[in-house]
Formats: structure tokens, C-alpha cells, sequence
């Protein structure tokens, strides 16, 4: 046998169909687009971007089935970076058979992912996330009986070293330069500086004085981890009898809970409204959350509403003055009557487990934790569709048991059964089964024997 040597590859120049390179198919995404496909996906979202595109001339747009499809591969492979969607959908079959692609189609690059983004409106991802949750109702995913809220941050594709003050665009580092040169020092180092940083009396950040000038919308706020950062705020609310998000806003990071209460309740209420189960005067939801939500004026407004309050009242000392406030006083105390029940327990339990679930999965393993686009509105595009994802992982646990691709692969089957044999003894077979793995245990046990 002569010795192979590697030579020049020559270019094919005629490949038939038999010889592509074919999927053998993923059962998760399979399982998927069967579920997108038999709802009418692509034909709702062509209808609802129809009028943002020309009717007739131009050359065609990237289908907005496939668009939204790359973002929800985003959410199922914990990809953060639309560059990084690219590359994955690029080096995987299944993910191509999954957008929908011809044999010679490119995968859509990131440029292609953010024109469509800025051309299509945040009303429209909200459309698009309506939809998913009026997917949830028909398996019966949303109730609306009990909503349980609150809030995270994320953090800004931003650098707090490179903000400037609002008024007159001063750098952190050119201001620490002018107090170096009011204190004597006229050439100041790097370690100077830092010396000085550390040393200066009431030294703090607001967000009145300073701004990021790469992303205006991002506000300093000290993360989850105790680390400071410009970061985004976003909220959840979450069916508690489901797991469903029913409500997911994105929120300026110095706003406090009490102020973007009002907002996530008008967005879960108009949601639920979409499936025909939102809260009214007469047949109330109950709202779950903790201290950081309780405000009297707050508490006043929900008072004999669509929401009736089990808000966590943070202890104080003293005694409680009204100054002639009637209506505060009752929606206080009728709040406080409601958390000393067993429901309201319950409830709380339900609160701890479903909603830090939701951000758990979405923020830290679906790679929203860190975002790598700019602007308040651009943020909440791609963070609805993420949390579409978690909501469609819902359907797929009901229909496979399992809400995302790595956890159907990770899926374990064990079966035990006995076999006769002709000699009076009997083969004990257990057999182990993965999504792409099989195990078999034989053991044969004869008469007067043991194993």
C-alpha cells in the first residue's frame, strides 16, 4: 500500500443533494419548531412586521421567523452576544434546520440581527411575547390568581471608569487630576490618584451628577454580588401558580421598588387582559412581594382595585402616625391582616422559588446577567424575547419534561425487568437511557445460585 500524502483540496464543482451534509435533527428543537410550526409562528410575526417594510420593491429582509428564532437560541444556549448567535447557529446542523434554512442559505450575521432590531419596534417584541404567554394559556400555563413581583439588576454594556459629569462633561479622572493640583501635587501618578480617590471626604457617585456618554440610559447601582456598576433594573411578574412570566419590564437602575411597582402591574395586568384572565375590582389578583414594595401610598392605590396586597412590612419602632390619612391607615392595616394567614405563607414560599427561579435562568443561565447593547429600549427587545424562552421551556417541560436542550439531554430513564430462562433461572436486565446514551445490566441468576 503506497503511502496517502495530503494534497491541494480542488474545489467540487457539482455536488448533488444526496451528498450535503445532513442533520440527524435535535429532539429538543425538533420537538420545538413542530410546537412553533402547528401555532402559526412565522405567518403572525410577518403579518405584524408587514407594514414596517416596503410592499413591493427592495430586496428582501431577513424573515422575522428566523429572527426571533436566533434570539430564542440565545435564551437555550445561554449565548449573550448576538456575534456569539452567529457562530453558534454557524457551527451547528440541528440549530440551522431549527431557523429554517435552505441547503445554500447563510446563517444571518450580527449586523443582519441588529438592523432588524432597530427597525422593528419594542411594541412589537411585546407582541411577540404576548403571543408565547397566550401559548402558555391554551395548556392551561396561566391563571392570574396569585402574581408574585420583583426585581434584579444587569449589568450595562458600559465602563464606570469613562462616565462624565452631566454638566460640563468632566471625567472621573480629570477631576481627580484638578483635586491633585488644588492639594499641591502638580504631576500626579496613577497611584496618586488612587491614593487620593480613596482618601477624599464623602466620596460617592449619583446619578445626578454623572452619565455614561456610550450609554445614557445606564445608571450606577450596586449589583447583586455587592459590586457597583452601571447597570439596568429588570422586574418580573410571575404567575405563582405556574411559573409564568407574565410581566417582564426593564427599569431604570436608581429607581426604587416602589416606583416601578405601578409600571409592572399596568404591563401584567394588560398581558393577562390578553389571555382573558386579568384581575378586576371584583374578582381581585393577589399581589406577592416583599418590603422593599410596601409604601403607603402605594398600598392606597391598590386598595379596592384588581390588586389585592400581600406586600412584607418592614419593622420600624414607634408608633405609627396617620395625620388625618383614613384611607392609608385602612389599606396598611387590611395589608398587615392579610400576611398573618396560612395563604399568605404559601404564598411567599411560592414568591422565593418561582420568581428568583425566573431570574436565575434567564439572567445567569440564559446570559442576560451581562448585556452587550446600549440603550434602555434595545435591552428590553432582546430581555422579552429571553423571557419568551423561559416561558416556551415551560410548554416543552409539559410535552418532554425538560425546558431546555441541556436538560433533555441530561434526562435519565431507568427501566428493571426479569427475563425467564429455559433451566428454571431468570436474566435481571436494568437498562439506562440519556438522550444520546443507552447502558444495559445483565445478570443471570441460576437455581440454588446467588449473584
Amino acid at each position: 500500500m503506497a503511502l496517502g500524502r495530503q494534497r491541494e483540496r480542488q474545489s467540487d464543482m457539482m455536488v448533488s443533494w444526496a451528498e450535503l451534509p445532513r442533520s440527524p435533527g435535535h429532539a429538543f428543537y425538533d420537538r420545538l419548531q413542530a410546537e412553533l410550526i402547528a401555532a402559526g409562528f412565522d405567518g403572525f410575526v410577518e403579518g405584524v412586521c408587514a407594514p414596517l417594510y416596503a410592499a413591493r420593491r427592495g430586496r428582501p429582509s431577513l424573515p422575522p421567523g428566523r429572527y426571533f428564532r436566533m434570539l430564542l437560541v440565545g435564551y437555550f444556549e445561554g449565548i449573550d452576544s448576538e456575534r456569539g448567535l452567529e457562530w453558534r447557529c454557524s457551527d451547528s446542523l440541528s440549530l440551522r434546520e431549527f431557523l429554517r434554512l435552505g441547503e445554500r442559505e447563510p446563517v444571518p450575521d450580527h449586523s443582519w440581527l441588529s438592523r432588524t432590531r432597530s427597525r422593528l419596534p419594542l411594541e412589537l417584541h411585546d407582541q411577540v411575547f404576548t403571543w408565547v404567554l397566550q401559548r402558555l394559556a391554551e395548556h392551561g400555563l396561566v391563571r392570574g390568581e396569585r402574581i408574585g413581583i420583583d426585581g434584579s439588576t444587569m449589568e450595562a454594556n458600559a465602563a464606570l471608569r469613562a462616565i462624565v459629569r452631566r454638566e460640563g462633561g468632566e471625567t472621573y479622572r480629570e477631576m481627580l487630576r484638578r483635586m491633585a493640583a488644588e492639594s499641591g501635587i502638580e504631576t500626579p501618578t496613577a497611584d496618586d490618584l488612587i491614593r487620593l480617590d480613596r482618601g477624599r471626604k464623602g466620596k460617592k457617585l449619583s446619578n445626578t451628577d454623572w452619565e455614561s456618554p456610550s450609554d445614557p440610559d445606564a445608571r450606577i447601582a450596586r449589583m447583586k454580588d455587592d459590586r457597583t456598576h452601571l447597570a439596568y433594573k429588570p422586574e418580573h411578574a410571575v404567575d405563582l401558580d405556574t411559573g409564568a412570566v407574565v410581566a417582564a419590564e426593564m427599569h431604570p437602575a436608581d429607581q426604587g421598588d416602589t416606583a416601578t411597582l405601578p409600571g409592572t402591574l399596568a404591563s401584567a395586568a394588560t398581558h393577562l387582559a390578553a389571555v382573558d384572565a386579568e384581575p378586576t375590582p371584583g374578582a381581585p389578583a393577589e399581589l406577592v412581594a416583599d418590603k422593599g414594595y410596601h409604601s403607603r401610598a402605594g398600598l392606597k392605590a391598590m386598595e379596592d382595585g384588581p390588586w389585592k396586597s400581600r406586600v412584607s412590612e418592614p419593622r420600624r419602632d414607634g408608633f405609627l402616625r396617620w395625620h388625618g390619612d383614613d384611607d392609608a391607615r385602612r389599606a396598611v392595616y387590611n395589608n398587615r391582616a392579610r400576611l398573618l394567614s396560612e395563604v399568605a405563607r404559601q404564598a411567599f414560599k411560592l414568591r422565593a422559588e418561582l420568581v428568583e427561579r425566573s431570574f436565575a435562568l434567564v439572567l445567569d443561565r440564559g446570559g442576560m446577567r451581562r448585556t452587550w447593547l446600549r440603550g434602555r429600549e434595545n435591552v428590553h427587545k432582546r430581555y422579552l424575547i429571553h423571557v419568551a424562552g423561559y416561558n416556551l421551556g415551560l410548554i416543552m417541560r409539559l410535552l418532554t419534561g425538560a425546558e431546555t436542550p441541556r436538560g433533555f439531554r441530561a434526562r435519565v430513564s431507568v427501566w428493571f425487568g426479569a427475563m425467564p430462562t429455559g433451566d428454571d433461572g431468570c436474566i435481571l436486565l436494568l437498562v439506562a437511557a440519556s438522550a444520546d446514551q443507552i447502558a444495559v445490566l445483565a445478570v443471570s441468576l441460576q437455581p440454588n445460585s446467588v449473584a
